[in-house]
């Protein structure tokens, strides 16, 4: 049985379009605040997926697929809007698509970000030394399969990269679905240059030059582009977590972001499930077909 349904409303490659998210039950929930950051959470019955071993359930945490490999749609969570759909990122009333970074297409991996997360643009980065990007923490999924805009998939994380895009700090987490055929073999990032020889100098490249197509400059990273282990990229994403319960729970400004949610009890932005619907059926566009899209497979 199915974790989370998707419903799809607008035109897909329009500004219109948006990709909402429903509970099990079949009510709106936000994926940005409503989708548990841990696998193993409370909100997920506290049963760990099977195929992680038993010293990894601390290391599994829900990612939500925003671009799959080898697309160009630049789709993300819409931060600002009620309910956090994902739809695709506008720049200059264009439609944003990544430019191709030879010899690659699109995004090297399925991109997305870890739920309840947030990069603090007020809070100055200890080990970077910049302000955060004011968006989820961000993902590469390095796995066989490529998956679908909206899965919500269970992840082991590996690693990370600190990009410092335009002066903010801009975490890359490194990390691989629990359910790929190879996920037994890796568990920190030095196995990633083991069993994946050069996906990590690709990575680098491909964020160091991915804006340079639109007239922008090289990005710059933070440690010299090094990839940061496993037990770092936890503390950092255990600290944007605390971040993103600040926000949650109104004890620092965050401008323009939306935290309407429905799971958050204790939040002073939970809102009904009556809300919810109300704030989905008010989006403009015509819902593009009733079909839903389930993804995150209950774990037995």
């Amino acid at each position: 049985m199915a974790l989370y349904h998707t419903e799809e409303r607008g035109q897909p490659c329009s500004q219109n379009y948006r990709l909402f998210f429903k509970d099990v039950t079949g009510h709106y929930i936000s994926p940005f605040h409503d989708i548990p950051l841990k696998v193993n959470s409370k909100e997920e019955n506290g049963i760990p997926t099977k195929k992680a071993r038993n010293d990894e359930y601390e290391n599994l945490f829900n990612m939500i697929v925003e671009i799959p490999r080898w697309t160009n749609a630049k789709m993300e969570i819409a931060t600002e809007e009620p309910l956090n759909p994902i739809k695709q990122y506008v720049k200059d009333g264009k439609l944003r698509y990544v430019a191709n970074i030879f010899p690659y297409k699109g995004y090297i991996w399925n991109y997305g970000t870890l739920p309840q997360t947030w990069e603090d643009p007020r809070e100055k980065d200890k080990s970077t030394n910049c302000f955060g990007d004011n968006d989820p923490i961000d993902v590469c999924e390095i796995g066989s399969k490529i998956l679908s805009c909206g899965e919500v998939i269970h992840v082991k994380i590996l690693g990370i990269l600190a990009l410092i895009d335009e002066g903010e700090t801009d975490w890359k987490l490194i990390a691989i679905n629990v359910n790929d055929p190879e996920a037994s073999k890796f568990h920190d990032i030095d196995d990633v240059e083991k069993f994946k020889p050069g996906y990590l100098e690709a990575t680098l490249n491909w964020f160091r030059l991915y804006k340079v197509p639109d007239g922008k400059p090289e990005n710059q990273f933070a440690f010299n582009g090094e990839f940061k282990n496993k037990a770092f990229a936890l503390e950092v994403i255990k600290s944007t977590h605390q971040c993103w319960k600040a926000l949650l729970m109104k004890k620092c400004n965050g401008g323009a972001i939306n935290c309407t949610n429905l799971q958050i009890s204790d939040s002073p932005f939970c809102c009904t499930q009556e809300e919810a619907r109300s704030l989905v059926e008010s989006v403009r566009g015509k819902l593009t077909g009733r079909e839903e899209k389930v993804w995150g497979e209950r774990r037995r």
